[in-house]
């Protein structure tokens, strides 16, 4: 799709029922689910249409659901976009939709991430908290005067200008939130402290598995999250899917590049939920840029964009 910038969500956008459709109304779909518990071991469609919520929500297996439901979409839709990008998570589900990864090695890869990511900090010691209507710079600044003082503390995702998400231990993001000063913040319902140095034994533990497993060459430009950078290149990717573990997310960043660089006003986010493309939405505003935005959540959605 020409023009076309393809957005893939990350963790949080999973719903109890995602993908249900997908596997009643098409041969496709109910390939690729089966393809997903054979590989897994375990009834990954079962717990994407049934639930329960508390055991989608977990880690290790709402990452193999969002990847599964959108890699789906996207075969379905048979289209290939002008560029890609994905946010954590959605980083894997854009190179495998792209070919860079094979759908029976990230669907595998992102459920060990999951469990990696899980161990690697005791629950209940981590924490994540959004920060909204603070200046990144501000924020920069006092992560690293508390980075390290009261334990770790770093910044997780640059998701806009009003929303960023900072990552660590409970008491030095509390410090960090105080000296911050925001008008507003939120503690996110995380099972650990995602992108932060705390997630230095998954990454360990991920770039093993991430160097066992092909990469191709993306069939279409990929921007990624570290670096907010093209990548055209499989060995690229896979360094950077290596430093996302405990990198930040440079989402706004990223749909700055998109807008401005790449001249790209419109976007369809691909998969479960609409968190990106109303991220998106807010950039382009701020930008004075118009845009449209269309989300491809299930059979309908399909439909209605081809």
């Amino acid at each position: 799709m020409k023009d076309f910038a393809f957005l893939f969500p990350g963790q949080g956008s999973q719903v109890v029922g995602m993908g249900k459709d997908l596997y009643e109304n098409s041969e496709l779909g109910k390939k690729i689910f089966d393809m997903a518990d054979d590989i897994l071991g375990f009834s990954l469609s079962r717990i994407c249409f049934e639930g329960p919520e508390e055991e989608l929500q977990l880690t290790h297996n709402g990452q193999p659901a969002l990847l599964t439901v959108s890699y789906i979409l996207y075969k379905l839709l048979g289209k290939e976009p002008s560029i890609a990008a994905g946010h954590s998570l959605g980083e894997y589900s854009a190179l495998t939709c792209a070919g860079t990864i094979a759908f029976e090695d990230a669907v595998l890869l992102v459920h060990k991430r999951g469990l990696y990511m899980q161990e690697a900090v005791p629950v209940g010691q981590g924490t994540m908290a959004a920060i909204m209507g603070a200046e990144i710079d501000k924020v920069k600044q006092v992560l690293s005067e508390v980075n390290g003082v009261n334990g770790v503390v770093n910044l997780a995702n640059w998701n806009g200008a009003g929303q960023i998400v900072i990552s660590g231990e409970k008491n030095a993001v509390a410090e960090a939130i105080e000296k911050i000063g925001c008008r507003k913040n939120k503690y996110l319902p995380v099972s650990a402290p995602f992108h932060s140095e705390l997630m230095q034994p998954a990454a360990e533990k991920l770039a093993v598995e991430l160097d066992n497993v092909p990469f191709k060459n993306p069939k279409f430009p990929i921007i990624n999250n570290v670096q907010a950078k093209v990548m055209t290149k499989g060995s690229d990717a896979r360094e950077s899917l290596k430093k996302q573990v405990t990198g930040s997310v440079l989402w706004h960043n990223t749909v700055i590049k998109l807008l401005q660089e790449h001249k790209i006003t419109k976007f369809a986010e691909i998969g479960s939920g609409r968190v990106l493309s109303g991220l998106a939405k807010r950039t382009a505003k701020e930008m004075a840029i118009a845009v449209e935005l269309v989300n491809v959540r299930d059979s309908a959605d399909l439909e209605a964009l081809i």
